[in-house]
């Protein structure tokens, strides 16, 4: 909302992004499964945080897409303990690098703005899998 000066209030932004739950669209889905598809075989966690009220949801989107390309994904669970990132979404890694499958997750969903962070597995959130999604509050 503008404030007497023309520009926009911070706590505006803040109430707008709660009332506008995170989905991706289906053409975001297309492109994600057509980058994905290039990687089989994958083992990959969804985890998101109860507490964000659109984490859930969002979370379910991924799951989706991973299903989609015949990954071998651990359903998403909520969990209290996940690594923050602005944007809400960080992959979570067991070892130094990302696996070729995770970066190109992440730079696929760059190519919409989307900035998944990258984060070292210190809670075992990745289980058996490669690399485990965080879904928590942006």
């Amino acid at each position: 909302m503008p404030d007497g000066s023309g520009s926009v209030r911070q706590g505006s932004l803040s109430r707008q992004a709660e009332r506008c739950p995170r989905r991706l669209t289906t053409h975001q889905q297309a492109v994600l499964i057509q980058v994905l598809l290039a990687f089989p075989d994958e083992t990959v966690s969804v985890r998101y945080l109860p507490s964000a009220s659109d984490a859930g949801n969002y979370a379910e989107d991924f799951s989706t897409i991973f299903k989609a390309v015949n990954w071998n994904v651990v359903p998403a669970e909520p969990a209290e303990v996940l690594p923050h990132s602005s944007s809400g979404l960080t992959i979570v890694v067991r070892e130094e690098t990302l696996p070729p499958s995770a970066e190109a997750l992440r730079d696929a969903l760059r190519i919409y703005g989307i900035e998944a962070q990258v984060a070292r597995d210190e809670s075992n959130l990745c289980g058996t899998s490669n690399f485990a999604l965080a879904v928590t509050k942006p």
